[in-house]
């Protein structure tokens, strides 16, 4: 993994907000992530979303919890135009986390594809769990594998990805109890690492990754519907593209 790194270009929102909906991968870890809220998580009145980016996550999840008090809070005010026009009564607020101070505010907080951009991701962490009331719930999802690590990694700022160990274990060192955990993006690892070998392209267009016709799409979210259904049944794979973790605090 390179030692310096380009940060997030803000331009990128504009593009992401164009493409979420639309792309196999995005809807895909939604399905996942509010299969996992009402199933393990359940009622709650306070939701956090860190890393809310433009408000695709959050604008499903308060689909799902209508009654639920949303939040969001997203380093780039340029997200965050995007996140409000999406849900205009939830509340934003531009944050880094590294140096969030909220104590026990919260019932749920999520940071979705997050963490893995954060040098001092264990402060991070350590400052979400501190936000969470007693009893909360952290949903944690990123990609895993280093050895999945390639230039499409580096496009998207990432500063590392995780083993399963390594993410629980600094999830603990926060003071949580992790409750469940999962793979995800499994049946697709070949094609991943076949498509990271071949992933130059990236230099010219860092958001082609994101970018599939139809039939691809199609496909794609087919196999991941059925990893879904799986993961219903109580399949937890320990390979996959991206990692899923739900903690607790006591």
């Amino acid at each position: 993994m390179p030692e310096t790194r380009s940060p997030f270009p803000p331009s990128y929102f504009a593009q992401l907000a164009d493409i979420e909906a639309q792309n196999w991968w995005f809807r895909s870890r939604n399905r996942i992530l509010l299969w996992l809220l009402r199933n393990k998580v359940g009622r709650f009145d306070d939701m956090l979303e860190v890393g809310c980016g433009t408000g695709y996550v959050l604008e499903s999840i308060h689909k799902a919890f209508p009654k639920a008090r949303i939040s969001g809070a997203e380093y780039h005010e340029e997200g965050l135009t995007f996140a409000r026009a999406r849900i205009p009564n939830a509340n934003f607020r531009q944050l880094d986390v590294i140096q969030m101070t909220d104590v026990a505010t919260y019932d749920v907080i999520g940071a979705f594809d997050v963490i893995e951009h954060i040098d001092d991701d264990q402060t991070s962490l350590n400052n979400l769990a501190r936000a969470l009331r007693p009893g909360g719930k952290m949903l944690i999802s990123v990609p895993q594998h280093p050895w999945l690590w390639s230039v499409t990694d580096e496009a998207a700022c990432h500063v590392r990805r995780y083993t399963s160990d390594e993410l629980i274990d600094k999830i603990q060192r926060a003071g949580l109890k992790v409750e469940y955990k999962t793979s995800f993006v499994s049946f697709l690892v070949p094609l991943m690492y076949l498509s990271r070998l071949r992933s130059k392209r990236l230099a010219a267009d860092p958001m082609s990754e994101l970018k599939n016709g139809r039939l691809t799409t199609w496909l794609l979210e087919a196999v991941m519907a059925v990893e879904l259904a799986l993961i219903k049944l109580g399949v937890r794979p320990n390979v996959g593209g991206s990692l899923l973790v739900l903690a607790s605090k006591a």
